[in-house]
């Protein structure tokens, strides 16, 4: 797994980042999301790697061997923000003032902000199985409270990591055979942590109340992606049968907007390593 990238941790203001970085070319920096860990990108970074690209793949604050701060009160700790922060300065100690970006799942919506607060260095954006968190909480009815109900649960006090601590093994369920043995390994081993599932469930939190607060204030300000934007979906998750085509909810916030359905479930970098590698590629290429 990841033969020939460099595995590193690298110090940031409030957290301490492990890293995996190789090839030589533009850089991609590749965000997972909940609950996987940079590993998730096993499959799709050596292609990338390939077509000519330096690919980095952190684990998120608080996520895999990731080490973030303490949740605060607010859970500003875990906010996006503080999430796009680490990754500006991580790029910038490994040398890279621009970078293209690709974020899955809650690390789209790291990638959201860091291409809003950081917007002159990324090049090109790549949003895979997201849409802001304010636009999933002004649609949301009872289909999203009954399919998204984790939301709402993660959100509250205390009790998801005392529910979730006391049997890891049934709450997070993966196949080590679509995984891979090592992925899988390393996912299950950071899951089974209480401080990641604390700051995993930190991340949830902040989704609902400052992550929610500060989209609002970029609404209300008119603040857009200038950049263009890819914006691709797993047909077999659920985000098309909410919302319809997602397309056109992130018109609303990027001015060049393609993308296009994957025959995929949910983790798509795991189980269609292929078809992402073969829409990511020209993109970021430019083509």
């Amino acid at each position: 797994m990841f033969d020939d990238f460099v595995v590193d941790d690298v110090a940031v203001e409030g957290a301490t980042l492990h890293v995996r970085q190789g090839g030589d070319g533009p850089p991609a920096l590749l965000l997972h999301g909940h609950p996987r860990t940079g590993a998730t990108w096993h499959k799709v970074a050596p292609q990338l790697v390939d077509a000519g690209f330096t690919v980095v793949c952190p684990d998120l604050r608080g996520y895999g061997r990731s080490v973030g701060p303490p949740p605060t009160h607010d859970h500003s700790a875990h906010s996006k923000r503080a999430m796009a922060g680490d990754m500006a300065q991580l790029m910038t100690v490994l040398g890279h003032e621009r970078f293209h970006l690709v974020g899955h799942d809650r690390g789209a919506l790291v990638a959201f902000r860091l291409a809003l607060d950081h917007s002159t260095r990324v090049e090109r954006l790549a949003i895979l199985d997201s849409i802001p968190v304010v636009e999933h909480l002004d649609r949301a009815d009872a289909r999203f409270a009954t399919a998204w109900w984790h939301w709402f649960f993660f959100a509250q006090p205390e009790i998801p990591e005392r529910v979730i601590n006391a049997d890891p093994d049934s709450w997070y369920v993966g196949d080590p055979v679509q995984m891979g043995a090592q992925n899988h390994d390393e996912w299950r081993e950071a899951s089974r942590n209480p401080d990641v599932v604390r700051a995993m469930l930190e991340d949830y939190r902040a989704g609902l109340t400052v992550d929610r607060a500060h989209e609002e204030a970029d609404r209300a300000a008119g603040r857009r992606l200038s950049m263009p934007l890819l914006v691709l979906w797993s047909l077999r998750d659920d985000l098309e049968d909410l919302y319809g085509d997602p397309r056109r909810i992130w018109r609303s916030w990027a001015d060049d907007v393609r993308g296009w359905g994957i025959d995929s479930g949910h983790h798509v970098a795991e189980e269609a390593p292929a078809e992402l590698v073969a829409a990511l590629a020209p993109f970021l290429a430019g083509r």
